[in-house]
């Protein structure tokens, strides 16, 4: 399976976080499948930390070390990406996890993520 990780799951998943569903661990240690990170995500967590949010544990520098430490693979955000937004119904205000969606649906990949609005977009989203 190909998986692209939302920014809560792949946070979750580098910093160890109890947050993290055991199902998500399982599929993101599963040899068979591959895991991919948008540039978005890294964007998302580098903003975020340079604010100051509670929320953001570490910088995007260290979350990409953390990223290619564990295997994980890069997904560029292409100029079709960027237009495949404007596809999108008006589910989800976030512009970071919109693209996150336009990116799953263009590639092919799996979403997977802990965001109920973001199931609304289809069976190419796995809510764990």
């Amino acid at each position: 399976m190909r998986l692209l990780l939302d920014t809560h799951i792949a946070l979750w998943a580098i910093v160890d976080d109890p947050r993290l569903p055991s199902k998500a661990c399982d599929l993101i240690l599963d040899p068979k499948n591959a895991i991919y990170i948008s540039a978005a995500t890294v964007w998302e967590i580098s903003i975020k930390h340079t604010l100051k949010r509670e929320t953001m544990p570490v910088s995007g520098a260290e979350s990409l070390h953390h990223f290619r430490k564990s295997g994980y693979r890069f997904l560029p955000v292409s100029p079709e990406h960027a237009a495949k937004v404007e596809e999108l119904p008006s589910l989800h205000p976030d512009p970071f996890d919109r693209i996150l969606v336009a990116q799953a649906l263009s590639e092919p990949l799996i979403l997977m993520t802990h965001d109920s609005q973001l199931a609304r977009y289809g069976d190419f989203i796995l809510l764990v």
